[in-house]
């Protein structure tokens, strides 16, 4: 079955860098645009990146742009997101979310946790 697992989350002082992977399974992961999604609490859940399934072409929310970087390696069936220079506003969960074909249904991680503060 499919899975998607988030990992490297945790607290960070603002102005930090972060890795988060999301490790994938039980799909084609090269044939998958691959997202990162947060959800801070109290608010809707936001997009924050995507990548191509190939990894030629990626793009940012506003709020991240130039701080963060969505890679992936097909090989290894992971995505990763670099984040840098981070903010308190940064903190909330974040969530892997594949999606391949119109009609193919996404699936999404658990989520792993980032805060930000002093």
């Amino acid at each position: 079955q499919v899975q998607l697992v988030e990992s490297g989350g945790g607290l960070v002082q603002p102005g930090g860098s972060l890795r988060l992977s999301c490790a994938a399974s039980g799909f084609t992961f090269s044939t998958y645009a691959m997202s990162w999604y947060r959800q801070a609490p109290g608010k809707e859940r936001e997009l924050v990146a995507v990548i191509t399934g190939a990894g030629s072409l990626s793009n940012y929310a506003d709020s991240v742009k130039g701080r963060f970087t969505i890679s992936r390696d097909n090989a290894k069936y992971t995505v990763y997101l670099q984040m840098n220079s981070l903010k308190p506003e940064d903190t909330a969960v974040y969530y892997c979310y594949a999606k391949g074909g119109t009609w193919t249904p996404g699936y999404w991680g658990q989520g792993t946790q980032v805060t930000v503060s002093s």
